[in-house]
């Protein structure tokens, strides 16, 4: 459907002087009363209908409506002002800023428009405070995150020394269990450093903590990929 619209020049009036205002079409707030609306049916003809054919359109015909500001109508024009070559003054959009055409005052325009700025203060307030409250959750997080990771690096130095202390002890002499207790030894979690490690985490496939410690990271401790799932393992 093509909309094309034309309008015929106007202006206020106030009974000191005249103001032209051009493109008032455009403007917030105006409202115009519809004074008359006609449909017309477009006379078909070979050449029209041949034309139509390859545009792919069907004329049906033209509907005109007319619209009209009623002469003595109060109304508020905030715009642009400019004077012509020959002198006259107009009101039109301005470049930068609102246009505005309402039967309004100027007085409510301006309390209509500091609802509306309050309004946005509060929701520019709203959204500052959860910027704000994201950052700090992400710095929290991050600050959590390496505090876990130090205290396992701490405690994996631990079981280090350990370790090295019960192979120093065991070097001057073995026994038939001592494999056994090495073997415990390394099948010890990697986190709390007293239960079995039993949970096998996916996707990377490491097995390093037990069930309840797997539960508190989110990453694996050893290649530090995310843990998708930790599944339960059961040895005899």
């Amino acid at each position: 459907m093509l909309s094309v619209s034309k309008e015929v020049p106007w202006y206020l009036d106030d009974g000191t002087g005249r103001v032209y205002v051009v493109g008032a079409r455009s403007a917030a707030g105006l409202i115009l009363t519809v004074a008359s609306e006609v449909f017309e049916e477009s006379g078909r003809t070979l050449v029209r209908g041949t034309l139509d054919y390859l545009q792919g359109l069907k004329m049906l015909g033209v509907k005109r409506t007319e619209r009209v500001l009623p002469t003595g109508t109060s109304l508020t024009v905030v715009g642009e002002a400019i004077k012509d070559d020959v002198g006259t003054i107009r009101i039109q959009r301005p470049h930068k800023g609102p246009f505005y055409a309402s039967p309004k005052s100027i007085d409510q325009l301006i309390l209509n428009l500091g609802k509306w700025a309050k309004l946005y203060q509060l929701a520019s307030m709203g959204f500052a405070a959860f910027g704000v409250f994201l950052l700090a959750k992400r710095a929290l997080d991050h600050f959590l995150q390496r505090k876990r990771q130090r205290e396992f690096h701490k405690k994996a130095r631990a079981a280090a020394a350990q370790r090295q202390a019960r192979d120093a002890e065991g070097g001057n002499g073995t026994s038939d269990g001592e494999p056994k207790k090495d073997q415990l030894v390394l099948e010890i979690c990697v986190i709390c450093l007293e239960q079995e490690y039993n949970a096998v985490f996916v996707p990377c496939g490491h097995m390093c903590c037990c069930m309840n410690c797997s539960s508190h990271v989110t990453n694996c401790p050893l290649c530090r990929r995310r843990i998708d799932q930790a599944v339960r393992t059961f040895r005899h």
